[in-house]
């Protein structure tokens, strides 16, 4: 695995956030499958003020004259002018929002012709006849010469107009965003208790498939209504997403989850007992559990319902807390708490209270957090 420097997530979007306020071009490096397309998404519609859009640019793709336009004679002035663009935002386009970015992704990727062709418009925000609007932005993303991808070195007067930052996989942020995004939770538990095959990814090796943060969220994708195919097909296709080491690995987990009690028999109370200490397997039961609890709050529609919705909660607190080591019950109540905002009480729970009373302090700090 490739040891990697750079900003975590969480800090390259306060990065980015900072060349938009300040209205300077950034240029996010990286390997293949980090995130960056993800990132510059989620600051358009989550983190810039106001009504926020992006706009998603392959520059690879790309040739000049999509950038700059195409030459055409007017006749009625009898001169050459040019017809811009249309994949560049218009002025009406961003009359709708209070900030667009521009990302040109895979821009190194890009031929220097058409890289060349983006000098005025990263640097002056116009080109030709084109003008960008006031409220646009503009952000860049590509992967780095080492990474064994199609690239160009960039010409120096273009690299002089980036801010230039380099983004690093980090687990706990993954973390987060996974159980914000429903992936899987045999994917959430595996990785849990084995964080460095989140990323594995070597460009001296000859290996076609490799664990990236999206290929996990591939291998998530595919673990979705797969009940039905055979071991070997989903061993396969995991395989074929990040490598046959890590899938050999990953089958083990399931096999070893498999083994666990269905969620609904112990939310039922018809299960109390668990078989295996294997503590990955352990973590997505954990997540099926603070799942199955949600759902059942967001049906409970009647009294009786609502009683229901009760007895499954102090039904998972006496499960948590006699066979769930402390670290592990610890985890499962701030995940219920936290990112399932689960409304636990301790009048009609009597199991939340008994870990209240032996995590007193935790719980505390979770809803102080929570709030």
């Amino acid at each position: 695995m490739e040891t990697m420097t750079g900003l975590r997530p969480a800090l390259m979007v306060k990065a980015l956030m900072q060349t938009i306020r300040s209205n300077r071009p950034a240029f996010i490096w990286g390997p293949p499958g980090i995130g960056k397309s993800d990132i510059v998404r989620h600051i358009a519609y989550n983190h810039v003020k106001g009504k926020g859009a992006a706009i998603d640019l392959r520059l690879a793709l790309m040739d000049p004259t999509d950038i700059r336009g195409i030459p055409f004679y007017n006749g009625k002035t009898n001169q050459m002018e040019w017809a811009q663009p249309t994949d560049l935002p218009s002025q009406v386009f961003a009359a709708d929002f209070d900030t667009v970015i521009l990302f040109l992704d895979e821009m190194n990727s890009a031929p220097p012709s058409t890289q060349a062709a983006a000098y005025q418009l990263v640097l002056d925000g116009k080109i030709g006849t084109y003008t960008l609007p006031d409220n646009c932005r503009i952000i860049a993303a590509g992967n780095r010469e080492t990474d064994k991808g199609v690239t160009y070195k960039m010409p120096s007067p273009l690299a002089n107009r980036f801010v230039h930052l380099e983004l690093a996989v980090h687990f706990d942020d993954w973390l987060e965003w996974s159980f914000d995004n429903c992936i899987d939770s045999d994917v959430i538990g595996f990785l849990k208790y084995s964080q460095t095959s989140l990323y594995d990814f070597n460009p001296k090796t000859s290996s076609k498939a490799f664990a990236t943060p999206r290929s996990w969220k591939f291998v998530s994708d595919l673990m979705k209504d797969s009940q039905d195919l055979p071991e070997d097909v989903i061993n396969a296709l995991v395989g074929g997403t990040v490598g046959e080491g890590l899938a050999m690995s990953f089958a083990a987990h399931r096999r070893l989850r498999a083994k666990l009690p269905n969620p609904s028999e112990i939310l039922a109370g018809t299960v109390d007992e668990l078989q295996t200490n294997e503590i990955s397997s352990m973590y997505s039961l954990a997540i099926n559990l603070c799942y199955q609890i949600k759902m059942l709050h967001g049906s409970a529609k009647t009294e009786e319902d609502t009683k229901t919705f009760n007895a499954a909660c102090n039904n998972f607190f006496n499960f948590i807390l006699k066979n769930f080591g402390d670290e592990l019950c610890v985890l499962t109540v701030q995940l219920a708490l936290q990112k399932y905002k689960i409304p636990f009480s301790q009048a009609v729970v009597p199991g939340y209270g008994e870990f209240y009373k032996k995590y007193s302090k935790i719980i505390i700090a979770a809803n102080s957090d929570d709030n």
